[in-house]
This record gives structure tokens, C-alpha cells and sequence, in this order.
């Protein structure tokens, strides 16, 4: 069943005198289960795509079914409604509130979503249970500046299914990471899809990214080059258990120790 439906999308914008045509005709359908990467050259179109599919733009013609609902001409406020029920959304900067725990980050979406009228104690269960399946149920009290890169990334993708979502979408979300911690989190992505049926798109430029997924749609020039499915997808589990050991940081020399650095508890911002 297609969980996802584009027809004939056309993005067209007007900078100054000029016309950009960012999206010249997509069309495509996603299933529901399916892990898509979209990818392509700076330009391709990919990124104006992803703001369509997560509900942030519109297009100028053309159609957009999610989860059975044609959202190509709802307002602003219809469209707020869709991303905060529909979808998840996974960004490459983590976008943490810095201030607020993990449990509180996570817990965010559910606080906006006026369809679920949750008690507290309901809202700290669900939030515990989507730390816990990216592995950080030990972490739920600490701020993100007491958390690795990997490990924030993992707080982004549990408060992104804390909702329960129709379609899971990640924006480069590997691009701030170095190559291990590139693969636990797509051991985390192809864990979801795989073990809980979690329909997934994700941007990425990477090629080895992208190659995680089951399958790959390339754009250039506005429009789907390629649509074609993984022939080999690559196994992060097995990747993950092929590196060597994590090398740990020298000890700084006497003098350069790092200042021990205070972290703020008060109150969520």
C-alpha cells in the first residue's frame, strides 16, 4: 500500500527577475515499510522535495497524497497539523533545545499534539520507551552538552517517533558525524524499518549512505534520474562488528587539562 504518492510535482520559484524551477515533474510512490534515500547534486532538487514531503512548502502544481490525504492545497495551519501527527522529522544539526533533558526533548511533540490529550505520567512512559529503542534509556536525564554527536542524534530520532508517524524523514542526518557514528546511526534506521515496519526517506549526498536503504531515487536537474531498488544493501550491524575498537582520546599534557564545565539544571527554556 503507498503510504506516499507524488504526481507531477512542480516547484517553481521567482528570485527577483529570475525563475528557478527547482522541481521540473516528480513523480513517484512509497510503500509503506520502505527505507527510500533521495539523493543527488546540489541543486537536483532534492532538498525543495523534502520540504514539500514534510509538509514545510507547497507546490506550485501537482499532487501530494500522505497516509490518504491530498495535502498539496491545505493552509498553513492544515499543514501544522499534518507534520505534528504525520511525520517525524530528523535533521542534521540535532536541533536539541540545550537547556531542556533528553526525556524533555522527546517528550516535545506529544506536548503539541492537541489529538493526544496525554497525562504527564503518559507522556514520561513514551517518551522513556522511544530513548530506549535508540539504545539511550540510561541517558534520559542528561543535557545534550553532556552527550556525544551520536548520542544527540539518537535523542532527534526518538523525539521524531514519540508520535508514532506515518513516514520517518532525515535530512543529511549523518552529516555532522564522523564514520562510526555515521553507522550506528544508520544501524538505528535500518533497525526501525526492518524490525518495526517504520517507512523512512532520507536525504543524503552520500553514496555509502544512501546505499543503507532498500532503495535509492537520484534527482538532477529537478527532475528523478534514477529510481531503482538496493541491489546490495549494505548491513551496518555487520560493518559496526568490522571496525577496530573506538581509539581514545591522549591525555592532555599538564597545564592544558580541559576546565570542568558546569552544566545549567534549571528549568526547560
Amino acid at each position: 500500500m503507498a503510504i506516499l504518492q507524488v504526481r507531477d510535482l512542480i516547484k517553481t520559484y521567482h528570485v527577483g527577475e529570475h525563475v528557478v524551477r527547482a522541481l521540473r515533474g516528480a513523480n513517484m510512490d512509497v510503500q509503506a515499510g520502505e527505507f527510500v534515500a533521495i539523493t543527488g547534486p546540489s541543486g537536483s532538487g532534492k532538498s525543495t522535495l523534502m520540504h514539500i514531503l514534510g509538509c514545510l512548502d507547497r507546490p506550485t502544481s501537482g499532487q501530494y497524497i500522505l497516509d490518504g490525504n491530498d495535502v498539496s492545497r491545505m493552509s498553513k495551519d492544515e499543514l501544522a497539523v499534518i507534520r505534528n501527527r504525520k511525520i517525524g522529522f530528523v535533521f542534521q544539526g540535532f536541533n536539541l533545545l540545550s537547556r531542556t533533558t533528553a526525556l524533555d526533548n522527546v517528550e516535545l511533540p506529544l506536548l503539541y499534539n492537541g489529538s493526544l490529550k496525554m497525562k504527564t505520567s503518559d507522556r514520561h512512559k513514551c517518551a522513556m520507551e522511544a530513548l530506549g529503542s535508540v539504545g539511550l534509556g540510561n541517558r534520559a536525564d542528561h543535557f545534550p552538552n553532556q552527550l556525544s554527536g551520536g548520542q544527540q542524534q539518537r535523542v532527534a530520532i526518538a523525539r521524531a517517533l514519540v508520535t508514532q508517524p506515518a513516514i520517518l524523514l532525515a535530512d543529511e542526518p549523518t552529516g555532522n558525524l564522523d564514520t562510526r557514528t555515521s553507522i550506528e546511526v544508520m544501524d538505528i534506521f535500518q533497525t526501525l524499518n526492518k524490525e518495526r515496519g517504520i517507512t523512512i526517506l532520507l536525504i543524503t549526498h552520500e553514496m555509502d549512505i544512501a546505499e543503507y536503504g532498500t532503495r535509492i531515487i537520484r534527482f538532477r536537474d529537478g527532475k528523478i534520474q534514477v529510481d531503482s531498488p538496493v541491489l546490495t544493501r549494505r548491513d551496518a550491524k555487520k560493518e559496526l562488528a568490522a571496525l577496530p575498537p573506538p581509539e581514545e582520546d591522549p591525555p592532555l599534557p599538564p597545564g592544558l587539562e580541559e576546565p570542568v564545565v558546569e552544566v545549567d539544571h534549571g528549568g526547560v527554556v
